[in-house]
């Protein structure tokens, strides 16, 4: 049997060749993708504090700061010697609301239809006190039409009906759902909105319901 004999060397050398090339093939990676490395030099500066110590004499000739005096103020109390006291207070239990004349807003008619603001703030909402029915279209019964129409009316501070606007209209013109929901909306009368406990003139929007089956 022969056996193969290797000289530890050549070895050593196989892997020293091997690590070198290695070695060399990183710095060369290391520079393909890091070309700009920059080094900064830091300087660093070193400061030596000395203790002295100063001698009693100095220390003697330095003088303490100077202490401030306070003003005392005087202050004179009179005793009340009528022999009053609290028992004689009136207390007052309740006191009535009482408002600013300038500042109440007392609320007027628009001097024209269609004149109020669209927009009024107001804490009770108008209601119907008066109801009257809409007068159905003959023709628009014989062919059983049937509909909503959306109005929004302008209710006065007296209750009385102003402008009438059509929202969402439902055959228009004469002899229509539009015309019969109007005529019958201006016979109505509200109890006005309220702001403050005075009437406002405001608008509200009301749904005019054409059902056969009513």
């Amino acid at each position: 049997m022969v056996q193969n004999s290797q000289d530890w060397k050549d070895v050593v050398a196989t892997y020293y060749d091997k690590c070198l090339s290695l070695t060399i093939l990183f710095v060369m990676f290391a520079f393909i993708v890091f070309p700009n490395v920059e080094t900064q030099l830091i300087v660093t500066t070193e400061r030596v504090m000395d203790t002295i110590e100063i001698m009693p004499e100095i220390l003697e000739q330095i003088r303490p700061p100077e202490e401030f005096v306070r003003p005392v103020v005087l202050i004179d109390i009179f005793e009340d010697d009528s022999g009053s006291d609290d028992d004689d207070i009136v207390f007052i239990e309740t006191i009535d609301i009482t408002t600013n004349p300038e500042t109440t807003v007392i609320p007027t008619l628009p001097t024209r239809i269609g004149d109020t603001p669209r927009f009024v703030v107001f804490e009770d909402e108008p209601v119907i006190l008066r109801r009257v029915m809409p007068v159905y279209p003959e023709g628009l019964r014989r062919t059983r039409t049937q509909g909503q129409v959306v109005l929004t009316i302008e209710v006065f501070a007296d209750g009385s009906i102003g402008a009438i606007e059509v929202v969402r209209s439902l055959l228009p013109g004469p002899g229509g759902f539009d015309e019969a929901a109007i005529n019958a909306v201006r016979q109505w009368q509200f109890q006005p909105a309220t702001s403050g406990g005075q009437p406002v003139a405001c608008w509200v929007r009301q749904i005019i319901t054409f059902d056969l089956t009513n």
